[in-house]
Order: C-alpha cells, then sequence, then structure tokens
C-alpha cells in the first residue's frame, strides 16, 4: 500500500483566513494531494492523501508556520487516494458545536494518552481507582460501524445534539472518570471542554482519538471498525481499509 492518508487538527486563532486557504490550496495542488481541508477562524481540520514524499512535505511546510508548529497528524495506508479531489473551504466551525462561548484554542480539558487509557480499560480502573466510562461523541452512524466496549452511546444524528443527551444524563457520571472519544480528537476536544463546564469533574479527552489509539496500541477494547469520512468507508484495528459490501 503506497498511499498515506493523514488527518490533523488544531485549535488556534486564525485571522488571514482568505490567503491561508489560497495558500493551502496551491501547496496541497503542488503536491498532488486530495481530501479536505477545513479553515475556520477557530483552526485548522484536514484530511488528504497521497505519497508519503507527499504527505511528510505538506505537513513540513505548514508546521514552518508557528501557529501549526505542534499539528501532529494521525496516519494510516490504502492502495488508492479515497478522495476524489482536493477541497480548501472556510467555514464557520471545523466542527459544529454552536457554543460559540466554547474557545478550545484558550484552554482544553485533559488529555488520556493510548497506551494510558488501554492500562486503564485492562485494570478497569484509572489510576486513582475511579471507574473509567468511555463516551462516544459522534453520530450513530459512525458508532455503528464499531466501538468501545460498553461505550455510552447517546445515538445522536448530529454533534449539535450532543449537549442536550449529556445534560439529561449528567448523573451518571459522578464520581467517575469519563473519557469521551471520537475519531481524530477534534469532536471529543470541544465535547470535554463543554462537560467541564457543565461541571462533570473528571474529564480526560482520549488523545489523538480512535485513529491514534489503534496506532498506538493493540486494538483491545475496541471492537469493529473506525469510520472514516472518505472512499474507504472504515478502517480496522489495523488501520487498513475494511472489505464493503456489494453495492457499498
Amino acid at each position: 500500500m503506497n498511499v498515506v492518508n493523514i488527518a490533523a487538527y488544531r485549535f488556534v486563532a486564525l485571522d488571514d483566513l482568505s490567503a491561508l486557504r489560497e495558500r493551502v490550496r496551491e501547496r496541497a495542488e503542488t503536491l498532488a494531494l486530495k481530501g479536505t481541508v477545513l479553515l475556520a477562524h477557530e483552526g485548522i481540520n484536514l484530511f488528504l492523501a497521497g505519497t508519503r514524499a507527499a504527505t511528510d512535505a505538506f505537513m513540513a511546510w505548514l508546521r514552518e508556520d508557528a501557529r501549526f508548529a505542534a499539528l501532529e497528524a494521525k496516519q494510516s495506508l490504502s492502495d488508492t487516494v479515497p478522495f476524489g479531489r482536493l477541497r480548501v473551504r472556510l467555514k464557520r466551525e471545523i466542527i459544529t458545536l454552536r457554543l460559540p462561548a466554547l474557545r478550545p484554542a484558550e484552554g482544553r480539558a485533559p488529555g488520556v494518552d493510548a497506551t494510558t487509557l488501554k492500562r486503564w480499560l485492562d485494570q478497569g480502573r484509572d489510576d486513582a481507582g475511579r471507574e473509567v466510562v468511555m463516551l462516544d461523541t459522534r453520530n450513530d452512524y459512525e458508532t455503528d460501524a464499531g466501538a468501545f466496549a460498553q461505550a455510552v452511546d447517546y445515538r445522536i444524528a448530529r454533534f449539535t445534539d450532543f449537549p442536550g443527551a449529556l445534560a439529561a444524563d449528567r448523573a451518571r457520571y459522578a464520581g467517575k472518570t469519563v473519557v469521551p472519544y471520537c475519531t481524530g480528537g477534534i469532536r471529543c476536544e470541544k465535547a470535554a471542554i463543554y462537560m467541564q463546564e457543565l461541571g462533570i469533574e473528571h474529564v480526560h479527552q482520549l488523545e489523538g482519538g480512535i485513529l491514534k489509539y489503534l496506532e498506538l496500541t493493540d486494538g483491545a477494547h475496541w471492537q469493529g471498525g473506525c469510520f472514516v469520512f472518505d472512499g474507504r468507508g472504515a478502517v480496522g484495528a489495523d488501520l487498513l481499509p475494511l472489505p464493503q459490501e456489494a453495492g457499498a
């Protein structure tokens, strides 16, 4: 497999969106990359595919901008490019929640890395002895592809439904450590901040989301595939594309 798929995001204040859009588009086109880059005043979110040399060169170029110096990409492989074209778009939010007072660039909830989370799930408790509750912040069709074992799933149709579902169920998390998770980390970063503001005390977002967990662990406690927003449909615990049903 010689196609590298990268996913990355960063919440950081951006005020030159139009000019940045053109620079990003030009660089990605020069490197023959395909996929989607979203830009908003709150940051950047990207899903791109191409050769390893091209994806590495793009990330190195992007990190030359001090605002993106800490940008980390999740990687997976495929035989073909799972995007039909390149799109660089300006958005109100790089992940839509419609809570403008929530500003991830100004501070975030504590994170838990993949290997630490696996250890917590192996032992059934976090290092403080609290029960760990996994909370899926994705949409219902994503969770249908796969999820962490025994995770809370609100069966939401869109991320904007998450605050209402959580507020009605907040008592569930009293005295427990809750780990909101999502595909690559961006959605659960906003979710974790909202949970803290709601008064839920022990919240740790999964750093890098499901993709980083599968990359850095043996995939224990994960069941099924991980839905991805491209032509692959879903990837397995080995981050390789899952066979798609005939006619899908």
